[in-house]
């Protein structure tokens, strides 16, 4: 299969029919990247096998591949929400978003990321004479999946100590506004701001280190920090009070909790796999400090050499040596919802969700809504991004396993996305949800 896969891609531009007379068809020809896949091939043979091949190259120049075999049907026809996948390629069985989901990198501990969101990533479709190897091109399709849909806007933003980007949809507004925070990477990373912009919401993507003139390394963080972008949030024209909403994934989690829980203004909080103790670097606000949560790597397994499981090295933040790293969420005064990966490896993010209802209900507040989703990993992004199995771990250094399993994964990021958009538009007094327009 691998020699299969690093084989040269010929394609010819979006739909189109070669000299076989095979046409394979991708519609839309531009969309946005969390829409679904339709593609339909005509012409073949019946009976005929073939193999679909998938290729998506990153802004590093990264080769991300898929491929899939497939049997045309009675009347020389496949496609894709009825056709199956055969044994042998990436997916088997019917699954129209199979050539996205499993998209694999070619060279090892590669995550596929957005960087620049005014630039959509093209994905490149082949389709070949027989199965394995791949024979004679029949027809080649490709399509542009976008991040920001029809007028939406993109303002940078430097506003006292705030560094980010303001996102922000399409007409007179005003619009229920979310800050997005990213987890333990750094830097500025709008991805899903846009995304969000683009389904009706006034989206702040904030960095918080390493960016512009923001410190360079995650030594500590002051919160005063973050209440300017709640207020820049709450004091701009086109954003809707009275209150905003907060979304945090990983170590973004943690900090959006501390948010809720200290500063006024936050009505909704969607946190994906986060954690309930201060990590990373100690946390200030004022005469308050949420000292990182210690860990001890020795508690580490190694599933693959060289490669970590680092699910049970952080301690218990109930546990008294521990509690000046617990965030105190009882002391929030707004809505909850946590996504919880259950194959999650880089903590267990099901204990830190319970662990937040159990503070919450101490102090009589409303139970939060927790989804679970089995064999769903830590990195659960939007629709169709690929399942990133391992990478480099920027904060112990080395690579580590994140968890998941790609199908299972894949349904998680589908289901969790449209929940975080209905979460907020719920409580943000949004009446209705943007179509996205090309």
């Amino acid at each position: 299969m691998l020699s299969l896969l690093r084989r040269p891609l010929l394609f010819v531009p979006r739909s189109g029919r070669t000299m076989s007379g095979v046409s394979l068809r991708v519609s839309p020809g531009r969309c946005l990247y969390d829409e679904p896949l339709q593609l339909q091939v005509r012409g073949l043979s019946p009976g005929q096998d073939v193999s679909l091949r998938t290729a998506l190259t990153d802004e590093a120049g990264e080769l991300f591949t898929s491929v899939a075999l497939y049997r045309a049907d009675s009347g020389g026809e496949l496609e894709l929400s009825r056709s199956p996948a055969l044994e042998g390629g990436s997916y088997t069985g019917v699954e129209p978003e199979g050539p996205l989901w499993s998209l694999e990198p070619q060279t090892p501990l590669r995550r596929l990321l957005k960087k620049d969101v005014r630039s959509p990533f093209q994905l490149r479709f082949s389709l070949h004479q027989a199965h394995c190897p791949p024979g004679a091109l029949l027809a080649a399709a490709a399509q542009d999946r976008s991040f920001m849909g029809e007028g939406v806007t993109r303002e940078p933003v430097r506003e006292g100590r705030v560094r980010g980007s303001l996102f922000l949809p399409p007409g007179p507004g005003p619009f229920p506004g979310i800050i997005e925070v990213p987890g333990i990477g750094g830097g500025l990373l709008e991805y899903k701001a846009s995304l969000l912009a683009s389904r009706g919401f006034a989206t702040l993507a904030l960095a918080y280190y390493n960016y512009e003139d923001l410190p360079k390394k995650m030594k500590e963080f002051r919160l005063e920090y973050f209440e300017e972008a709640v207020n820049y949030m709450l004091q701009h024209p086109q954003v809707k009070g009275p209150g905003i909403g907060l979304f945090g994934h990983s170590k973004g989690g943690d900090l959006v909790l501390s948010m809720a829980s200290f500063l006024k203004g936050i009505t909704a909080t969607a946190v994906v796999n986060g954690s309930v103790a201060n990590a990373g670097a100690a946390l200030h606000y004022k005469d308050n400090t949420l000292l990182p949560i210690g860990y001890d790597i020795k508690n580490a397994t190694y599933p693959k050499p060289g490669v970590a499981d680092i699910r049970d090295v952080v301690y218990n933040p109930l546990e008294e040596a521990n509690r000046k790293s617990l965030i105190p969420v009882g002391k929030a005064d707004c809505k909850f919802l946590f996504i919880v990966g259950e194959d999650d490896r880089n903590w267990n993010s099901d204990f830190h969700a319970q662990t937040a209802c159990q503070l919450l209900e101490a102090e009589g507040k409303e139970k939060p809504e927790v989804v679970y989703y089995p064999k769903a990993g830590h990195y659960i992004e939007p629709p169709y991004f690929p399942l990133c199995q391992i990478s480099m771990h920027v904060f112990v250094g080395f690579p580590v396993v994140w968890g998941g399993e790609p199908k299972a994964h894949a349904l998680a990021q589908v289901d969790s996305w449209q929940r975080i958009q209905a979460f907020f538009h719920k409580h943000l007094n949004q009446k209705h949800v943007l179509e996205s327009k090309w």
